[in-house]
């Protein structure tokens, strides 16, 4: 049985933020306390009540998983009535997505920032331990660093009650910068077991990075030497290495990849939610891998997406095309047709029938649990690995002109994925994108990648060019309902 480390309470409570202005009446959390006042008196006991604010790191999967189809590598098409939900995804694929119409997929992840900001603020006035409170503060800075990111001028929260008002996305990112460097020294340096899936000082680091490589996007000032800086340090530390196999980092027991840096634990009886291959799969892949229920058919990859993957490259086995097959290896029949998932994806809004539901490849980057009866999986999210850091670092040091390092490091994710290595010649910086989407396909740092490097906004399958503004994400509409200080994103 695979081990959880982090605590996961059963019971869900709705979460009210106060004083920030978080509704959210779908977002799920799990953030029940004990309240007993004999108890967290003592540093294990404060160490015991911080599994319930971990637990909503989890919903990273939720909302990246539906953000990620703004982007070039992910698509949610129309199938007959399948998946249509009121055009929602086409809008969010082709940039046309508005701030009341769509709220609720943009008050998804700003409930999701700030009701767990709010719940760490409450309990850091609870505890004592210095360690622990370097930790929640950390945790409380990666929640506005994510924040930040989708929404541009958002609100720092950093204490219970505090008055919401909005501070420019320079603002935040001093605060989070600042946060992370005050909290680093009392941060445990220690990776695994205890510490597996909580911040530590490689995950400060990597956060770090992310924020240093995207400066010119969120300050205006590039901060190149500081991104490698941070990378340096999770690299030298010895503490990671690269998977011999790629696919180890994502099957259903991967809690023990000496990759990871940071994830998400999810279980299929302890912690759900994990179901990545529900959302991806046709409804008669059931038969495939013997699971409980249909998979729903909706989201696929792009076929340009698909295309710029080399036949010799390894990661390629990520998608799933051709003739399906039962368990037993009976050829599966979707009326007609052979089930056979092509890349072709012929418009966004496919008509009723079997060819429609066949288009697009199909994921199974996460190992697919076969004799699954539930849902979801035992497969642990990941959000931050060392592979992104070697490219993270490569791309990093090509911007500040140091070609033959990047070289190096973006060389040594090619040798695992069997592909020859670049050259001087070879890795431009369009290239150093395109490595990036065949490496990091679904883990949901496309959109970020696309924006650093001007590609966000172009045109691609189904879409038209889209203005420069929609690289925020709108401040939600029930947000600015319910707190007139905000003031929305320009161009919505």
């Amino acid at each position: 049985m695979k081990r959880i480390n982090i605590k996961v309470l059963l019971g869900c409570s709705a979460l009210m933020l106060v004083g920030q202005s978080c509704t959210d009446l779908t977002e799920k959390t799990f953030d029940a306390l004990p309240t007993s006042g004999d108890f967290g008196t003592t540093a294990g006991q404060q160490s015991a009540l911080i599994g319930p604010l971990y637990n909503g790191l989890g919903n990273y999967f939720d909302n990246m998983n539906s953000l990620n189809a703004t982007t070039d590598e992910q698509m949610v098409p129309t199938r007959g009535g399948d998946w249509k939900d009121g055009d929602n995804w086409k809008r969010l694929y082709t940039h046309t997505w508005d701030p009341v119409t769509d709220n609720g997929q943009f008050n998804g992840p700003w409930g999701w920032c700030y009701g767990n900001i709010t719940s760490i603020n409450q309990q850091l006035g609870t505890v004592t331990d210095a360690a622990l409170i370097a930790e929640l503060k950390t945790l409380r800075a990666f929640f506005h660093y994510q924040a930040m990111d989708l929404f541009g001028n958002v609100i720092i929260a950093d204490k219970v009650g505090v008055k919401s008002t909005q501070s420019t996305r320079a603002q935040v990112f001093a605060f989070v910068e600042k946060e992370i460097l005050d909290n680093y020294a009392k941060l445990s340096p220690n990776v695994g077991g205890a510490y597996y899936g909580r911040m530590n000082q490689p995950v400060a680091d990597m956060i770090l990075a992310k924020m240093y490589l995207n400066a010119q996007v969120y300050i205006g000032t590039p901060r190149w030497a500081d991104a490698i800086t941070r990378c340096d340090n999770i690299i030298k530390s010895g503490k990671f290495a690269l998977n011999g196999d790629f696919f180890a980092n994502f099957s259903t027991q991967n809690q023990s990849s000496p990759e990871t840096i940071l994830a998400t634990p999810f279980s299929s009886t302890k912690r759900g939610g994990m179901n990545i291959h529900m959302r991806t799969l046709h409804y008669l892949n059931q038969q495939t891998y013997n699971l409980g229920s249909a998979p729903w058919n909706g989201f696929c990859t792009v076929t340009e997406f698909y295309n710029s993957f080399d036949d010799r490259d390894a990661r390629k086995k990520m998608w799933i095309v051709g003739q399906q097959f039962k368990a037993d290896g009976t050829p599966i029949m979707d009326d007609a047709l052979p089930m056979v998932f092509t890349p072709e994806i012929p418009s966004f809004v496919m008509p009723a029938g079997a060819a429609g539901r066949l288009a697009g490849a199909r994921s199974q980057k996460y190992q697919i649990q076969r004799n699954n009866p539930f849902n979801d999986q035992d497969n642990d999210f990941v959000i931050y690995r060392l592979g992104d850091v070697f490219l993270m670092r490569a791309e990093a040091n090509m911007r500040n002109g140091n070609t033959a390092a990047a070289l190096t490091d973006a060389n040594l994710l090619r040798a695992r994925a069997g592909l020859p290595a670049y050259t001087t010649a070879t890795l431009t910086m369009n290239e150093m994108l395109a490595e990036r989407g065949r490496e990091l396909a679904w883990e949901y740092h496309r959109r970020q990648d696309l924006i650093r490097f001007g590609q966000y906004n172009k045109a691609w399958r189904f879409k038209d060019v889209s203005g420069a503004f929609r690289q925020l994400y709108p401040i939600p509409n029930d947000q600015l309902v319910l707190n007139p200080a905000l003031k929305q994103n320009p161009g919505y």
